[in-house]
């Protein structure tokens, strides 16, 4: 939207979003100049059916800028260019030492933190969009700490603050780049140009830029999976592209990015808080098929199968599911199938073993992958639950709690059955 007028031969139309200069231009009042479009037009269909196959070797974008240029300057039409640029990479308007305004400090610290949060943003994404494009994962910490020292240097040049941009990175990968040298030489290139050969890129049509531009924004969408998504009618995935997609057009990308964002967070929330959990009683019948003494019917037991991460967003379905068992003396938690535990979690989790051992009951975990049994122990939580009450499997956990009731009942159990000293769950196989 923001090369409209260039690729016209227009003044380009003001507007706080692409949507409205949308309507700025459609509202008319313009005459476009045939031969810009022209060349911008030119550029466009020399992309378009430039073979894959040799863009390895000349990029069909540099081919049209070439060429577009070259029917410029011969034909003699009258369409912007470039024009004179600068020969030197010292500015005469450029920051130093001296001009540095240390008594502002204050008033600047916000407005500097808002864009580098900003930077940070438009980078991040246009590395993830690289990511996707090439498959390489991109180095997150790398990319914004080179941004900022980059930042930091280049005022003192005469230049503004930067980001990575997706429209020449999508140009960079889409040109046959693979690896980061694209970027160096990219600059590098630029900086030669620039230097030695300013005369010539002054002759380079305004318009041929923006058919660059043009063509690149419609090839940087990933159409394979729109068209996926729509296909397949994924209800939450087409909202939060539409919303996305229209915040893009009438806000601006970055605000439209975080939006996204936010929407995709929170669907994705509501999606991993459906924290599953079944309570059973116990199988006698099936334990003692398997070869397990059990001598009573353990109606005093049940036995929770959890499925989930135990966060925030689930606590009220953890906190509901063990509200009615008023006639169970004895709980364990199956916590094979929980991945992970936040701070409400184990909050859940130490007002449910207060409640039972208020009420003289007991809490056993079983099955606790290691990270939720490190974090559990950072909390102590293992010494308010018992360390004896960690099992490697519920089916342990069942055999230990029928030998206590036994005995508590006053009948002998074998010596053997529950081990003197508790075994360490960060060593037991899961």
């Amino acid at each position: 939207m923001g090369q409209i007028g260039n690729f016209l031969g227009i003044p380009a139309i003001a507007g706080e979003s692409a949507l409205f200069q949308l309507f700025g231009y459609l509202q008319g009042g313009w005459t476009a100049s045939w031969p810009t479009v022209l060349i911008g037009l030119l550029v466009v269909l020399i992309m378009l059916f430039w073979p894959k196959s040799w863009g390895r070797f000349v990029p069909g974008s540099l081919l049209g800028i070439i060429v577009a240029t070259l029917v410029a300057v011969v034909t003699g039409w009258p369409v912007p260019n470039i024009g004179v640029i600068p020969r030197t990479i010292l500015l005469d308007d450029r920051l130093t030492f001296a001009t540095i305004p240390w008594g502002e400090m204050n008033s600047l610290l916000v407005p500097a933190l808002s864009i580098a949060a900003l930077g940070a943003v438009e980078s991040l994404l246009c590395g993830a969009v690289g990511s996707k494009m090439t498959g390489i994962r991109l180095q997150a910490n790398q990319e914004l700490v080179a941004q900022g020292i980059g930042n930091i240097i280049i005022p003192f040049f005469g230049g503004v603050p930067a980001t990575a941009a997706i429209a020449r990175s999508s140009v960079g990968i889409k040109s046959g780049g693979q690896t980061r040298l694209v970027s160096i030489i990219h600059a590098v290139a630029l900086l030669a140009a620039a230097l030695l050969f300013g005369s010539v890129i002054a002759l380079i049509p305004m318009s041929a830029l923006a058919g660059v531009l043009m063509v690149t924004a419609v090839r940087m969408n990933e159409w394979h999976s729109i068209r996926f998504m729509f296909s397949h009618r994924f209800k939450t995935g087409i909202v939060t592209f539409l919303i996305t997609f229209f915040a893009t057009i009438t806000l601006d990308l970055t605000q439209a990015i975080l939006i996204g964002g936010i929407i995709s967070a929170g669907v994705f929330i509501n999606q991993v808080a459906n924290l599953e959990i079944q309570v059973h009683p116990v199988d006698v019948e099936r334990m003692r098929k398997r070869g397990m003494d059990i001598k009573t019917d353990a109606r005093y037991m049940r036995v929770a199968y959890l499925t989930g991460p135990l966060f925030f967003a689930a606590t009220n379905t953890f906190n509901e599911a063990f509200a009615h068992e008023e006639d169970v003396t004895v709980l364990i938690l199956s916590m094979r199938g929980v991945p992970l535990i936040d701070l409400s979690g184990l909050e859940a989790l130490i007002d449910l073993t207060e409640k039972m051992h208020a009420q003289g009951k007991t809490l056993m975990l079983a099955g606790v992958h290691a990270k939720v049994m490190y974090t559990i122990e950072r909390a102590h939580l293992d010494d308010i639950i018992g360390k004896e009450n960690f099992f490697w499997s519920a089916d342990r956990a069942i055999m230990v709690a029928e030998m206590r009731h036994l005995h508590l009942q006053g009948i002998e159990v074998p010596d053997d059955v529950e081990p003197a000293e508790a075994p360490d769950p960060m060593a037991m196989p899961l």
